[in-house]
């Protein structure tokens, strides 16, 4: 079900966060981080502003925010001089900003973060390209924060594209055939690490969220082992684009009274709602996490 906001524009890789019982998306914009905020999920999303600006940049991507001892941090991806993105950190005394104090966190592209907090610290889920290997690409990867300014720079590859559906539009470099694994979010339930993730390329009709899991209690979770969920090796998306919806990707999860939802950017195949050049709208759905395994309930009218 489409999320209802008061400003017709594109709301690509939502992040959804709740705080003191309000609730608030970030989402990706040129201009800077843009911010929704609703007292109900199901309600009417307002139109903030732009809370995150960083000097000399464009193109905010997937952003992801944190609370944390009294202070919010929020990570995101933008592009200063030259081409590639990077992910930067910014601080703020609430949710709505403004985020200041920014930084980058590494000077090598990265995108799509998600910053969780263990008993053993911090840790920052993030995509990077890797093309040292057979299947070329970009791929989720994990770092300890030392605090929330400072990667301890041993980032472990932990997520890496398997299938032919997870090619970028047919996008060759160097001589190979380039694939994505992306926009990772983690989940702990009853023993299970969930990992979320998209793969593919918007643009496509096999852009897909995708799950890989492991049965744990380790903490830190540069040592957790995931485990990509498949149909007996084979490809076996949690979501992808059905008969009302398409490009079906980048999302964030919240639990409200004991139920997961997915927050996550889909498009009308009419796009006929929409009058930017964006169609990517922000959308909800139920989860269930069981035993390692992920099932979500998407319809086009109702939760």
């Amino acid at each position: 079900m489409k999320l209802k906001f008061n400003k017709p524009v594109g709301t690509p890789d939502p992040f959804i966060f709740e705080d003191n019982g309000r609730y608030y998306i970030y989402a990706t914009a040129h201009e800077g981080v843009a911010l929704y905020t609703a007292d109900d999920i199901f309600g009417e999303w307002e139109f903030y502003g732009y809370v995150c600006k960083i000097e000399g940049c464009v193109q905010y991507w997937a952003p992801s925010v944190i609370k944390y001892e009294d202070k919010y941090y929020i990570y995101v991806s933008c592009q200063g001089e030259g081409f590639f993105q990077h992910l930067h950190v910014a601080m703020a005394d609430s949710p709505e900003g403004p985020f200041v104090e920014s930084r980058m966190l590494y000077n090598r592209f990265s995108i799509d973060s998600h910053v969780v907090e263990t008993e053993s610290g911090l840790f920052l889920f993030y995509a990077e390209n890797n093309e040292n290997c057979d299947i070329v690409g970009t791929r989720v990867f994990v770092d300890r924060l030392l605090d929330p300014y400072t990667p301890e720079h041993k980032s472990r590859e932990i997520i890496v594209p398997t299938f032919h559906e997870e090619n970028f539009n047919g996008r060759i470099i160097n001589g190979k055939l380039w694939h994505t694994i992306e926009g990772p979010f983690w989940i702990y339930k009853d023993g299970w690490h969930y990992l979320m993730y998209s793969g593919g390329c918007y643009e496509n009709d096999t852009y897909h969220i995708g799950y890989s899991t492991a049965k744990t209690d380790e903490t830190d979770l540069t040592k957790v082992d995931f485990v990509k969920h498949t149909d007996n090796g084979g490809f076996a998306p949690l979501m992808i684009k059905n008969d009302f919806e398409e490009g079906v990707g980048h999302h964030s999860v919240i639990c409200i009274d004991g139920q997961y939802y997915a927050v996550y950017h889909g498009r009308d195949y009419d796009k006929g709602d929409i009058v930017t050049s964006d169609y990517r709208t922000a959308r909800i759905c139920k989860l269930e996490l069981r035993d390692g395994i992920i099932k979500a309930e998407r319809y086009p009218d109702r939760v």
